[in-house]
């Protein structure tokens, strides 16, 4: 009996993100080149804001000597300075900001966020009205805003912007603006005291232009009733990593009486980015009842135990698919025998339910993670069968089939992850359907991250290997014609899996599947961040949009994104024409 592709049901996309998040265009010379680039440098800034509380209004020769001591502490180069001086000062306002009422702040955004060639926007006297065409992040951001109570408004110049602060009716302003402008308005909002926050644009030629749009969107939702607000989600990693050394675990798990358990203990010791514990423990943090006291050590048993679900699933994995590395060493069957891993991933799916009901908890709390647990294991089971049963007879997937294994296989372990934080804190049942729309959409979205990071540069030279549903090979294939098509036929089949991964990767970006892919990346990114609105706990709704970028920023994708060409001075003058609407639509339909 074999499965065929028919079989396998295809997922519907999300909404495609707006164009203007798709234009690929270099940062100009003076902001650092790469989003993680810029996402490490902030980090460093609130850090330093953290440690050193520089008090707002500054005068800008002053946010220049901060600014130094920032460069100097993190070797940025002298030419991010000023934009380092902007990106302090939206973060000495932080915390006033948070204190201020929705209703009594500005969102003010410029016009050239727009998609110059296509907008059917007309202006008034005060700006933009926008048409809500789907085309740019305009419509996304000023819905947003408006929904909270902000005033928005898409304009240049101040005069509006300082009548509206004249009726005494606004008392912040979050903006976003290019650095040229911020550098000559700096000293009337200075004047003013008005607390204000100004995502520098990544361009200053007023046409076409981006922002990091996960920056806008955290200070737009910046709020003082997310308590979560101050949390450090690096510092929070690197304390739920910690636990993982081989002497915490036998703290937590108890010492190892027999050469199994030893072998079970060494392997959840061995390396991993530990998001699943993670995400239990941020879950548990924004749900709490009992903020301000120390987390219970009981959290660390609930922290281990999903990420022993995970372990053991891992173990499973490398015994179906055949492989023979993982984490850059031996897989565990490779160096002990197929009967002795699959036994260790029996134990340690027995431990991680152990670990659950030791904790001190309610019974019901422990019925709700227990639950929780063994549906997702259900769920990730029929995607990972479903992979299986296509692999005894392998045909090319379709990328709406690819991404329903990926729905079945990755998202599971991250809606578990969440649940069981949220269970262990007590309110499970008011946030399940929000945690496991936002599960769906970024266990999707790091699957597809991963694919992109498998085939890109970084991997090597080396053949391709056993085949995979991979949605780069999917789209490649929907997009290839003629004799690629056909030898990415044979690829998928099977019969060329030993096809060089230079002249797959070649193939991949010469019909923009790469591009393709990250947009559909960014796409259920979003997915997971309007997945949050009807939220109402704002510490969790705050928490899990920070988690986001967390995950995504940790790790820059390389050999594919364009930015990394920028980085290594290719296309350094070059504007990337931003994506037609034909080619967004291209991609919802698969």
């Amino acid at each position: 009996m074999s499965t065929s592709t028919t079989e396998i049901a295809s997922l519907a996309l999300p909404k495609t993100v707006p164009i203007t998040t798709t234009r690929v265009r270099p940062p100009k010379k003076n902001i650092p080149q790469t989003k993680a680039e810029r996402d490490a440098l902030l980090a460093a800034i609130r850090n330093y804001v953290e440690v050193h509380n520089p008090v707002p209004p500054m005068p800008q020769d002053e946010l220049e000597v901060h600014a130094r001591k920032i460069h100097k502490q993190t070797g940025t180069p002298e030419i991010y300075l000023h934009y380092t001086a902007v990106c302090l000062n939206n973060e000495m306002w932080r915390e006033t900001l948070a204190s201020i009422p929705y209703e009594r702040r500005l969102l003010l955004m410029p016009k050239c966020l727009r998609v110059e060639d296509k907008c059917p926007a007309p202006f008034d006297e005060f700006g933009l009205l926008c048409k809500q065409c789907g085309l740019c992040t305009i419509q996304d951001f000023q819905n947003e805003a408006e929904r909270l109570g902000y005033a928005v408004l898409v304009a240049e110049g101040s005069a509006v912007v300082m009548s509206l602060i004249q009726t005494g009716k606004i008392e912040a302003i979050v903006g976003i603006s290019c650095l040229a402008v911020l550098e000559r308005t700096f000293p009337y909002v200075e004047a003013a005291a008005i607390p204000s926050v100004a995502v520098p644009l990544l361009q200053d030629d007023c046409i076409n232009t981006t922002v990091d749009n996960d920056w806008v969107w955290d200070y737009i939702h910046l709020s003082s009733e997310d308590k979560t607000r101050r949390l450090n989600l690096n510092a929070l990693h690197e304390d739920v990593r910690s636990w993982f050394d081989r002497e915490s675990l036998e703290t937590i798990m108890g010492a190892a009486t027999g050469q199994t358990e030893a072998i079970a203990l060494d392997w959840m010791a061995r390396a991993g980015k530990r998001w699943r514990p993670f995400l239990t423990v941020a879950a548990y943090q924004a749900l709490r009842d009992d903020r301000g006291e120390p987390i219970p050590e009981d959290i660390k048993k609930i922290a281990v135990a999903v990420e022993s679900f995970h372990k053991a699933s891992l173990i499973h994995d490398d015994i179906e698919d055949e492989d023979h590395e993982r984490y850059g060493e031996s897989t565990l069957h490779q160096e002990y025998g197929v009967p002795v891993a699959l036994n260790v991933g029996d134990l340690l799916i027995g431990e991680g339910y152990r670990l659950i009901g030791e904790c001190s908890v309610s019974d019901k709390q422990k019925t709700e993670m227990i639950l929780a647990a063994s549906v997702g294991q259900r769920e990730l089971c029929r995607g990972q069968g479903a992979e299986l049963l296509w692999a005894r007879n392998p045909e090319v997937l379709k990328s709406t089939q690819v991404l329903e294994i990926f729905r079945q296989k990755t998202a599971p372990a991250f809606e578990v992850a969440l649940q069981v934080g949220a269970a262990y804190a007590g309110h499970l049942n008011e946030v399940a359907t929000v945690l496991h729309e936002y599960s769906e959409a970024l266990g999707i979205a790091y699957q597809i991250r991963d694919d992109l990071d498998d085939l890109s540069e970084d991997s090597g030279k080396n053949e391709l290997g056993t085949i995979r549903p991979s949605i780069l090979l999917s789209t490649t294939y929907e997009k290839a014609k003629g004799e690629d098509q056909e030898f990415m036929a044979q690829l998928w089949s099977g019969k060329n899996a030993s096809a060089d991964l230079d002249r797959v990767r070649a193939l991949a970006h010469g019909v923009q599947a790469d591009d393709r892919c990250m947009l559909l990346l960014e796409s259920y990114k979003e997915t997971a961040i309007r997945s949050l609105q009807g939220l109402e706990n704002a510490n969790l709704k705050g928490l899990l949009r920070r988690v986001l970028g967390k995950i995504f920023n940790d790790l820059e994708i390389k050999g594919w994104c364009r930015e990394y060409e920028v980085k290594n001075g290719v296309r350094e003058d070059e504007s990337v024409a931003p994506a037609t609407e034909d080619e967004v639509t291209a991609v919802a339909a698969g």
